[in-house]
């Protein structure tokens, strides 16, 4: 069951190199369970027992479902498509001594950056092109070893095991191929699109490992993958969210780009995105701003975005108490400073949900003098403001291109969203809530 469910989200992960391969692999599950696609540009008219989704930039999605338009509720779940990496510059072919050709990049994120080094790599993403009537995106996943940034061998650089702090513009650049493949980078690239190279006007175009996740260990307890944070997530609700069942609240997945570099765009959790989608169903089933407001206050959002696991080798980087192990379930987050947004209402909430689901649950709280990280919900309640939970799996080197998680855990998240989604909440005033499961 665990390995099972371990094993889906690797042909997941592999099938989604970048953002915009996510988002297509989520939009294709949704379509086969029968949900249907609408468009930004276009009229909106909604039915009751039918479901929906809505894709921005082609690198975040919004689905629901609308069991009935009397509905009391959104129960939302937030997670993100993009992980660090490095992105490829305008112009990105570089010769050296007419004997090498590199790319261009910069840091996209904020990445381990050894990680990077001495292992293959490839390109993936999208390019915009020209047709007779405008343009059109074609997504671009060079499907073969492709790159290497080689590392400076030890005897050039005697300081590589004693902090050596990396140059992104010197150090990080990845080699392509001899001096024979000048000019040939964009050849390859428009040959993945299936376009001529001439009509290729725009690019969004990342690097990415192509060393093949694995579940390993003595008992096989541990998944490794690029990419864990946050397509673990991301996929575990996605399977949470199609299960689940739910005739008096609107379930929403909501998948957003660009959290690793602040969420401030047009498709981040920063952006109008959710705020723009949820005031369009409510407007398309005929009800009232009220009737929003009143549906706000007894909505919850789950923010899921994975969270550190006492390292093995440096249990003092934990908290003394709050520490969470891979295996050992969803971890709840907490920060007294809001980055995460969980408080006393929706701690309560979800534990309440957790149990009901039958799931194990544990905290994370940094260190007290070590400042943290943020995520999704913190910044989305400033656009679509209620209660949320931060939560998210236990995994080790978060933001390497090899993350380690507990192959239980996808299991625990998809069990524990499933129930979240099928459970109404109903705000009746003075801090007291309706659960119904």
């Amino acid at each position: 069951m665990y390995k099972t469910l371990s094993k889906e989200l690797l042909d997941f992960i592999s099938a989604s190199p970048s953002c915009y391969h996510a988002i297509a692999n989520i939009r294709n599950e949704l379509i086969q369970n029968g949900f249907e696609e609408l468009y930004e540009g276009s009229r909106w008219n909604l039915d009751e027992n039918k479901n929906y989704f809505v894709i921005r930039n082609n690198s975040s999605i919004i689905a629901f479902k609308v069991p009935t338009k009397d509905f009391k509720g959104f129960e939302i779940c937030a997670s993100h498509s993009d992980s660090p990496s490095f992105k490829i510059k305008e112009n990105a072919e570089i010769s050296v001594s007419d004997k090498y050709v590199k790319l261009n990049t910069e840091k996209y994120g904020g990445m381990l950056m050894a990680t990077w080094l001495d292992r293959p790599l490839s390109v993936a993403g999208r390019v915009i092109v020209k047709t007779d009537s405008g343009l059109e995106t074609k997504l671009v996943n060079v499907d073969k070893d492709l790159l290497v940034i080689p590392n400076l061998a030890i005897h050039m650089n005697r300081e590589a095991n004693d902090g050596f702090k990396f140059n992104a513009q010197v150090d990080m650049l990845p080699l392509v191929g001899s001096g024979e493949a000048k000019n040939c980078f964009m050849d390859i690239i428009a040959e993945s699109a299936g376009t001529k190279k001439d009509d290729i006007v725009g690019s969004d175009l990342f690097l990415y490992s192509r060393v093949e996740g694995r579940i390993w260990g003595a008992c096989d307890e541990y998944v490794s993958s690029s990419q864990l944070d946050d397509l673990q997530c991301a996929f575990a609700s996605l399977k949470g969210f199609i299960a689940s069942k739910n005739e008096q609240s609107i379930p929403v997945l909501a998948v957003f780009d660009n959290e690793e570099v602040g969420s401030g765009t047009k498709q981040g959790a920063d952006s109008t995105f959710l705020y723009d989608t949820l005031t369009r169903i409510n407007s398309a089933l005929s009800r009232t701003d009220e009737d929003y407001l009143r549906a706000l206050a007894s909505s919850f959002m789950v923010s899921a975005d994975n969270a550190h696991a006492a390292h093995p080798n440096h249990g003092e980087k934990a908290d003394p108490v709050n520490k969470p192990y891979m295996n050992n379930g969803i971890v709840i987050k907490f920060n007294a400073n809001q980055k995460y947004t969980t408080d006393s209402v929706s701690e309560a909430m979800f534990k309440m949900i957790l149990e009901k689901a039958g799931v194990p649950y544990q905290v994370f709280t940094n260190r007290s003098d070590m400042a943290g990280g943020s995520t999704l919900g913190n910044i989305s309640n400033a656009h679509v403001s209620l209660n949320t939970v931060d939560i998210g799996l236990a995994q080790l080197a978060m933001h390497s291109t090899y993350e380690t998680a507990g192959v239980k855990d996808t299991y625990y998240l998809v069990k524990g969203l499933e129930t979240f989604f099928s459970t109404v909440i109903e705000e009746k005033g003075n801090g007291k809530y309706d659960m119904k499961f």
